[in-house]
């Protein structure tokens, strides 16, 4: 029997694959919200000064989530272009006079990571991330990326909902100003239970 053919007469419940797209099972996820990113907007300069020790530690935790098995995920905002998929958001946010081009560079997605365009702030509105993390069948969702105030802070609230275990390392995510990196961490952690910590001192093994 075909694997396509069999997957569609298994039950779902055994979680197995996605149309054969998700094969990874882990209890949780490293979740990358609009880190492909130009950073071409007002007020970018806190940002872009600060983008490759962000991209440093955000890679450098994502290289552990690999080791450890746990998938990682990039949700990415389509940038306004309705008609583009993910190549052309990269090669636009890869363009030599792109703020961003460094940070992107080192964070491009893997081929064994999940990428998925969003249309709005949300990572699960109008889109497959909550059927993405069933059949993963993650509960806990390290959470990273731009910005903290925003997109970042907007779809812990969906995972809040959702009740899931979220974790914030606070050195992988970033706001325009240090002051909304301190009141929007204060939020998540507060009115989201989510757990703030460092990078340094999660321990995957942990989690799965």
């Amino acid at each position: 029997m075909s694997r396509a053919h069999k997957s569609h007469h298994s039950s779902t419940s055994d979680n197995e694959n996605l149309h054969g797209n998700a094969p990874d099972r882990a209890d949780a996820v490293f979740l990358l919200v609009d880190v492909i990113n130009d950073l071409s907007f007002p007020g970018n300069e806190n940002l872009v000064r600060g983008s490759q020790n962000l991209a440093q530690a955000i890679l450098k935790l994502k290289r552990r989530c690999q080791r450890a098995k746990l998938p990682t995920i990039y949700v990415n905002d389509n940038h306004g272009k309705w008609r583009s998929n993910f190549a052309a958001v990269l090669q636009h946010c890869m363009r030599a006079e792109a703020p961003g081009r460094g940070m992107v560079k080192l964070l491009m997605p893997d081929d064994s990571d999940y990428v998925v365009l969003k249309p709005k702030h949300s990572a699960f509105f109008g889109t497959p991330l909550e059927t993405i993390l069933q059949y993963i069948g993650a509960r806990t969702v390290i959470l990273a990326g731009l910005t903290t105030n925003a997109c970042v802070m907007i779809t812990a609230g969906e995972l809040y909902v959702r009740d899931f275990r979220i974790i914030i390392p606070a050195d992988c995510v970033a706001a325009l100003s240090d002051s909304d990196q301190r009141e929007s961490l204060k939020l998540m952690k507060n009115n989201y239970d989510s757990h703030i910590t460092l990078s340094s001192k999660l321990r995957l093994s942990r989690l799965r």
